[in-house]
């Protein structure tokens, strides 16, 4: 039995549909309140459970061979705050901790590239780098900092457990339109006047998948797996998008200083008055501060990997907002 925690997510659902096309046996575990119905319901057990308790979590983990743990909040702006260490640090240790003491032969911790500096962060299946918390950029980051800095130590004591770190995932299926999506449909729609110079670097979510069931199969315990696409600076990932759905990119740059003045008000009328998620946030500007070229080639070497066209990735992604009547 292989477990996915936040199966109904973007990353999350795609993994889920390619154990069930290799006719692998499901068991998904997500929050009572998520949306669940675009899951192939009638080939998955179902869980419903919180990964802050600990008790759930090892009563979902019980009887699985693998264990998937990739439930978080991928966003970088909560209103309480607190709530990122919660689910994203000792949830991971719930889940990490449940599965290895109920015997399973594997587990995967999806991490992020968030929390890699530019320097150390060349290279696939780097060794766990000492990074320190004050490195980390806002709450978010440090949550899954801490969460990582956790399964590496327990890999340190032998449990048989894997990391795999995504780079920004696109394509189609993320309903809950986590930053690089909200920002693409931003842009599709002509919300976006104008842009950060920055770097990214973007993988299909459907590569990501691939990459984690890999990576369970053929990875080593205690290692990074990189799992990355492309670098791009982001008015080239609005070109693709533009020549897609007709629209010319923003001509002006805005200069970072005044990003991050926008995050600081957008933030304080999230926090205060709309309580909704912002279309800029703080901890969004300061991580484009960092120059970041990632190279995941040592990875997709070691997995036998191989990344899609973004064109692709591109057009899939728009064909699939479009239906959703996002654009």
């Amino acid at each position: 039995m292989n477990l996915v925690t936040g199966g109904a997510g973007f990353i999350g659902s795609h993994l889920v549909q390619q154990l069930i096309n290799a006719h692998e046996p499901v068991r998904v575990l997500e929050h009572p309140s998520a949306v669940v119905n675009h899951l192939p319901l009638d080939y998955i057990e179902l869980v419903r459970a919180d990964i802050r308790d600990l008790g759930a979590m090892c009563n979902a983990t019980r009887g699985c061979e693998h264990v998937y743990h990739l439930a978080a909040d991928p966003n970088l702006w909560r209103h309480k705050r607190r709530e990122y260490d919660e689910i994203n640090h000792i949830g991971a240790l719930n889940v990490m901790r449940a599965a290895l003491d109920n015997g399973v032969s594997r587990a995967l911790y999806v991490s992020t590239e968030s929390i890699l500096a530019s320097d150390q962060s060349n290279g696939g299946t780097a060794e766990p780098a000492r990074f320190r918390e004050k490195d980390m950029v806002g709450p978010y980051c440090l949550s899954k900092f801490r969460a990582e800095q956790a399964v590496f130590q327990l890999a340190e004591a032998g449990a048989p457990v894997i990391v795999c770190s995504p780079t920004l995932p696109i394509g189609p299926g993320d309903r809950n339109k986590t930053p690089p999506t909200r920002l693409s449909v931003a842009f599709c729609q002509g919300k976006i006047p104008a842009y950060l110079d920055c770097r990214l670097n973007l993988i299909d979510v459907r590569d990501v998948a691939d990459g984690l069931v890999r990576a369970m199969q053929q990875g080593r315990a205690g290692v990074r797996y990189l799992l990355g696409g492309y670098n791009y600076r982001l008015i080239e990932w609005l070109q693709v998008l533009g020549r897609i759905v007709n629209r010319p990119v923003p001509k002006w740059a805005i200069p970072y200083p005044a990003a991050l003045a926008v995050g600081w008000f957008s933030e304080l009328w999230a926090d205060h008055i709309s309580h909704c998620m912002p279309m800029t946030t703080i901890t969004g500007v300061r991580l484009t501060k960092r120059s970041i070229h990632i190279d995941p080639s040592e990875t997709f070497a070691e997995l036998g990997l191989k990344s899609r066209p973004i064109e692709e990735s591109a057009r899939d992604a728009v064909h699939w907002y479009r239906q959703q009547h996002w654009i």
